[in-house]
C-alpha cells in the first residue's frame, strides 16, 4: 500500500533560499489555481488504480497549500476522498505556513480528517525572516500555534532553520527555546542550503567565497548539536538525522520514504516510486493539463528510472541509516536476497573500528554524534 503526496505548487511570493517548484501567486494568471485543480482531478482518476487497496498516509504538500482558498481548499480536499481510500488513523499532514491560517480553513481541515499540520515557523525572529525573504513575521508564527491548538490539532510539526544570515548561538538557542515553550509533538531543524539559480545563491556567487553574514559549517554543526542535547533534555526523541518527535509522534509519511516504501506523488512536479521504478511529473500547470485531457504521459524529460538492485540497496542504506533506528538486517535480505554484511564488508569495516557504524541486534545504526556529517559518510554506499 503507497503513501500519498499531492503537490501543491504555489506560494505567495518564494522565499530566497527556495529551490522547490512552485509559483507566486502575486505574477501568476488568476485561473491558474483553478487550472491546477482541474487536472489533479483528472490525475486523481486516473492514479487511484495504482492504490487499489487506499494508502497508507497523505502529506500535502508544496508551496504553500493553505494560501489556497476556502473553496479551493474545500475542492481539494473533496477530491482526495473521493478517489482514495484511508486506513482509520492513517496520518494525514498538511503543510502551512503563518500569515495564510484562518479558522475557517482550519475547520475544512479538520472536517476531511487533516490530523496533523506542518508549520513553516523557521524562526521567531523578525530580522531573520526577513533576511530569507520569508512573508510572515514571528507574530504571526505565534498566532498561527495559537488558532492550530484552538481548532483542535494535537500533533504539530514546527520547521525551523539554523544557519541564517547574521545568525548567532545565542539567536538560535532563543528560538529554540520559544519553540518548546508551545509544546509541539515534533521539531524539523534545517540546516540552510544555498541552492543555485536561488536569490540568496546569486547574492553568495557575487562575493565568490562564503559571506561574512552566513554562519560557517562549524557553527551550524555547533548549533546543531546544541539543539540535539536541548531537545533530548525536553524528551524529543532524535529519530532521523533532521526530526524530532516526542514518542508516537514520529511522522509515519516521511518514514515511508526512509524505509523504501512505495509512494505515489501527484499534480505537477509530483514524484512517484512504484515497484523500483520512479519517475516525476511535468512541472508547468498548463501543460500538465493539456496533457492529461490528451491521454499523454504526465512524465518529465528525465523519463521512468527504473532502478537497479545495486541503486535500491545503496537508497535503502543512505534513507536508513539517516533514522535513529538504522536499517535492518534482516527487512534488508528478505527485500533483496543478499546480507547487507557481505555487500558492503569493506565500507563496514572500515567504519565500524572508527565507531561510526554500529551492529545493534537486528539493525545497522550510524553513531547519533556523526549525525550532522552524515551525506559525506552514506556517500561511500552509492
Amino acid at each position: 500500500m503507497p503513501s500519498l503526496y499531492i503537490h501543491v505548487p504555489f506560494c505567495v511570493q518564494k522565499c530566497d533560499y527556495c529551490a522547490f517548484y512552485s509559483h507566486s501567486l502575486v505574477n501568476s494568471p488568476k485561473d491558474l489555481i483553478s487550472v491546477y485543480l482541474e487536472g489533479l482531478e483528472v490525475e486523481m482518476a486516473k492514479r487511484r488504480e495504482d492504490a487499489p487497496q487506499g494508502v497508507s498516509s497523505l502529506f500535502i504538500g508544496g508551496g504553500t497549500p493553505t494560501l489556497l482558498k476556502d473553496r479551493d481548499l474545500e475542492c481539494l480536499m473533496k477530491m482526495i476522498h473521493q478517489h482514495f481510500d484511508f486506513n482509520p488513523g492513517a496520518e494525514r499532514t498538511i503543510e502551512g505556513n503563518p500569515g495564510t491560517l484562518t479558522s475557517s480553513k482550519l475547520n475544512i481541515l479538520r472536517h476531511y480528517g487533516i490530523n496533523r499540520f506542518s508549520l513553516g515557523v523557521q524562526a521567531f525572529n523578525d530580522k531573520l525572516l526577513k533576511a530569507v525573504g520569508r512573508m510572515h513575521t514571528a507574530q504571526e508564527a505565534r498566532e498561527a500555534i495559537e488558532g492550530l491548538r484552538r481548532a483542535g490539532f494535537d500533533n504539530i510539526n514546527m520547521d525551523l532553520m539554523f544557519g541564517l544570515p547574521a545568525q548567532d548561538m545565542a539567536t538560535w538557542q532563543a528560538i529554540i527555546e520559544e519553540a518548546l515553550s508551545y509544546s509541539p509533538e515534533h521539531l524539523s531543524l534545517y540546516g540552510l542550503m544555498l541552492e543555485k539559480s536561488t536569490p540568496l545563491y546569486e547574492r553568495y556567487r557575487e562575493d565568490n567565497a562564503l559571506p561574512d553574514w552566513l554562519p560557517d559549517d562549524d557553527l551550524q554543526a555547533k548549533m546543531h548539536g546544541w539543539a540535539v542535547k536541548r531537545l533530548k533534555q525536553a524528551g524529543y526523541m532524535h529519530y532521523e538525522t533532521s526530526n524530532f518527535a516526542r514518542p508516537g509522534y514520529e511522522c509515519r509519511h516521511n518514514l515511508g520514504y526512509w524505509r523504501g516504501e512505495d509512494y505515489l506523488g501527484l499534480g505537477p512536479g509530483g514524484v512517484s516510486c512504484l515497484n523500483g521504478a520512479r519517475w516525476k511529473n511535468i512541472e508547468e500547470v498548463r501543460t500538465y493539463l493539456i496533457r492529461l485531457y490528451n491521454g499523454q504521459d504526465l512524465v518529465d524529460e528525465t523519463g521512468y528510472e527504473i532502478l537497479s538492485l545495486h541503486e535500491r540497496m545503496a537508497e535503502r542504506m543512505i534513507l536508513g541509516l539517516r533514522l535513529e533506528e538504522g536499517v535492518n538486517l534482516t527487512l534488508f535480505r528478505n527485500d533483496f536476497g543478499v546480507d547487507l554484511r557481505d555487500i558492503y564488508r569493506d565500507v563496514l569495516e572500515r567504519y565500524k573500528d572508527k565507531d561510526v557504524l554500529i551492529f545493534w541486534g537486528d539493525y545497522l545504526r550510524l553513531n547519533s554524534k556523526y549525525s550532522f556529517v552524515a551525506n559525506s559518510i552514506l556517500q561511500e554506499f552509492v
